[in-house]
């Protein structure tokens, strides 16, 4: 196994521009965003976006074939710690969520027939996309579980369910609904994808659903979390997405680099979360000192070094491993980054409130946003729970119990096993007295 921390000299020079870039032109309207609107945000985002494409960064995700660079996990890793950095950078560089997702899947699995309506247009800025596979009546750490349907009607299939945290669903022109097309079949072949333009009859986006992080009513921004219900909604053959009965393999390829993504951009808002905590220490007096001074602030620093620096390398050698194995090969090491990062975003985010006091506290610092959506980040694409579950199965397939139940490292046991080993020394050794 080779290792190499280096960036090639020339992206990271685009990583030098993205890091400028993002913090000239897109932080200053991070204040100003919900109040631009939809409209606004496109308008303010398109000489942004023309800047992105001029530099080749555009859409990096996918292919060269489909407009992409095709960069790979550690390349686009490091492009999305730059873009976690605020919550519209990612729309400046054609990969924000959930058309990157979308787009991935499409490129995938989609005909060309389907790319030629929904992907290209998608790419080019044209189309917005949703992922509809969250419901409020099934477990979304089960997605066997689902209930929603999709049964066969004459060369079409008839579509009934009810969905919700259906990101930008308000404001998409198609959804590509997840459904359960075989329940009998084996729980990983029950479902399917469709591509449901937004139009069809039967579809109704009934709300964004107020969150923790966006607690106030509000209808058709980008960001937003929609409750949508599918009733008698009639779609083509052609709406299929994939095989039948493959819609967990695809969405599993999709969350793969889809995690990745997700840790590395948390890293981003751990890291200003950090720099504010850090700045704050170097002015503000508390009894008598700076807070610089004080050892439990700079408990805070170290650990929050430590553990950014843990998380970011971990999520480096998952996208690694994703690059250079393929998918399943870093499944293990993709769960592992979802829970750690999680938590290490949430106590950076939270020392950082707590060093600020009641500034931290108060909107007129982007903290207690930052902590409100820190505390998404575990349950987002599988709780925290059930991602430790998959890493401790798979470290425990590796041992096995020891015969009559007598550990390994049973030292009575060793040490007879020793003394029959090295009986000849120890003989040595006695006759010698």
């Amino acid at each position: 196994m080779s290792w190499d921390f280096s960036t090639d000299h020339d992206y990271q020079e685009q990583l030098d521009w993205m890091r400028e870039f993002v913090r000239a032109e897109i932080w200053p309207l991070e204040s100003i965003w919900h109040e631009l609107g939809l409209d606004g945000l496109k308008a303010a985002m398109a000489p942004l976006q023309e800047q992105v494409k001029a530099r080749g960064l555009w859409a990096t995700h996918l292919p060269p074939e489909l407009g992409g660079q095709g960069m790979g996990q550690v390349k686009l890793g490091l492009m999305h710690e730059i873009l976690g950095t605020s919550p519209i950078a990612p729309l400046a560089f054609g990969n924000a969520a959930p058309d990157s997702g979308n787009s991935e899947i499409l490129a995938m699995a989609g005909t060309p027939e389907q790319k030629d309506r929904w992907l290209h247009p998608l790419l080019a800025g044209d189309l917005r996309s949703a992922f509809s596979m969250t419901e409020p009546n099934s477990p979304g750490s089960d997605p066997t579980q689902l209930r929603t349907r999709a049964v066969r009607d004459g060369d079409g299939w008839v579509i009934d369910g009810l969905k919700w945290f259906t990101s930008n669903g308000s404001i998409a022109d198609f959804l590509i609904v997840m459904a359960v097309t075989s329940p009998e079949a084996r729980p990983s072949q029950r479902a399917s994808m469709f591509i449901v333009p937004v139009d069809t009859p039967g579809v109704e986006i009934v709300r964004d659903v107020p969150t923790m992080e966006h607690p106030a009513e509000h209808f058709g921004g980008y960001g937003g979390h929609s409750e949508v219900v599918y009733e008698g909604v009639r779609v083509p053959g052609e709406a299929l997405l994939g095989a039948e009965g493959e819609g967990f393999v695809l969405a599993q390829q999709r969350l793969g680099p889809g995690r990745i993504h997700h840790c590395m951009r948390w890293l981003g808002v751990a890291r200003r979360a950090f720099d504010m905590m850090c700045e704050r220490a170097t002015y503000r007096q508390a009894h008598g000192s700076l807070l610089a001074q004080k050892q439990t602030v700079q408990n805070w620093i170290a650990d929050s070094a430590a553990e950014m620096q843990a998380a970011r390398l971990m999520t480096l050698h998952a996208a690694w491993v994703m690059d250079t194995e393929g998918h399943r090969a870093a499944r293990t090491d993709v769960a592992l980054i979802k829970f750690y990062g999680a938590k290490v975003l949430h106590d950076v985010v939270d020392r950082a409130v707590q060093a600020h006091g009641s500034l931290g506290y108060s909107t007129d610092l982007p903290l207690e946003q930052m902590y409100r959506f820190a505390r998404a980040a575990r349950i987002y694409d599988g709780p925290d729970e059930v991602h430790r579950q998959s890493v401790a199965r798979h470290i425990l397939a590796g041992y096995s119990p020891p015969i009559d139940e007598v550990p390994s490292e049973h030292l009575p046991t060793r040490r007879e096993q020793a003394r029959e080993r090295f009986a000849h020394l120890l003989e040595a050794v006695t006759a010698n007295d």
